[in-house]
């Protein structure tokens, strides 16, 4: 005979959390294949995160009701989503508004590589991709990219992974998960040389070519930025000073809208021709700044050491 409940017995459905349960940190990873999904959530994992790899998006919602349940036990979840059809990416973005119903803080992490990176490891492993079909790696490719373009557009957190090998790919997710008490808003200020190509993962661009070059300047030339002889020289030309108070300025109402908005982290990318000199420069006083107005604030240069 089959038993039978009372109101009070019934279990809650999937995706709504009993009221006065705490409800998990969540993070979704997500990205293009070969672009070290793996990696990222492995990472998480040993940092103490839950984490399910190939969750079906419409049951993130019933893992974040499962944690809410587990009594403290499970208070950051992490999952991977391979969005690799129509089907599953509009489950996704169901989930999300289900999500934010929910009052959930919820981070995707979309992880990025050039298209000449994902063929390479593909080609290395000698597995096809898995949306090529019949066609060729980089048709599945371009296929995944132009089914990911909106998720990418709405990610909190880009990571260009073609230049990184899984040590430095870890080392950036510790980077931005190993902080008991997560800041309001993290930045991380990049350097670059036009030369090498834009960061695909910046959030903000900015060109300062319009200064004159150390490079031509022969006892600059062998320093980088982070040397006081080019610094000094840089910050002294006409227009750097003002250039770095004005976009000081400006990235503070930009910060205090990703506040009100939950936006947690945020890629400045300054460009030079070759990123040793000038745009080194100003990354580490920009930097600087922001870090004295209160965000907390990663430096790289990405192309320093290039040339």
């Amino acid at each position: 005979m089959q038993e039978q409940r009372t109101p009070q017995e019934e279990p809650a459905s999937a995706g709504h959390a009993e009221e006065g349960l705490a409800l998990p940190e969540l993070v979704i990873i997500t990205g293009m294949s070969g672009a070290g999904r793996s990696t990222a959530a492995n990472t998480l994992e040993d940092l103490g995160w839950f984490v399910v790899d190939n969750l079906p998006p419409a049951l993130i919602t019933t893992m974040v009701d499962l944690g809410a349940r587990s009594q403290g036990n499970v208070a950051r979840i992490a999952v991977v989503v391979d969005v690799r059809g129509r089907s599953f990416f509009d489950s996704l973005r169901e989930s999300l508004a289900d999500l934010a119903a929910m009052g959930v803080t919820r981070r995707i992490v979309f992880l990025e590589a050039s298209d000449n990176a994902l063929v390479r490891r593909f080609e290395s492993v000698r597995r096809p991709h898995p949306l090529q079909g019949e066609g060729r790696i980089v048709d599945g490719i371009a296929a995944e990219r132009d089914l990911l373009r909106e998720l990418r557009g709405d990610a909190d957190l880009v990571i260009d992974t073609s230049n990184l090998n899984v040590h430095e790919l870890r080392a950036k997710m510790d980077a931005q998960f190993t902080s008991g008490d997560e800041p309001e808003l993290r930045a991380t200020v990049m350097s670059f040389g036009f030369k090498y190509g834009l960061p695909v993962d910046a959030d903000h661009v900015m060109d300062v070519r319009f200064l004159p070059n150390p490079h031509w300047v022969p006892e600059l030339r062998p320093y980088t930025g982070t040397s006081e002889e080019v610094s000094s020289y840089v910050m002294g030309q006409p227009g750097a000073k003002e250039f770095l108070d004005h976009y000081a300025e400006l990235l503070s109402l930009i910060a205090a809208g990703y506040r009100r908005e939950g936006k947690r982290y945020v890629t400045i990318a300054i460009g030079c021709t070759g990123g040793k000199h000038r745009s080194v420069a100003m990354a580490e006083k920009l930097a600087r700044r922001l870090s004295d107005a209160g965000v907390e604030t990663v430096v790289v240069h990405r192309d320093m050491g290039r040339e």
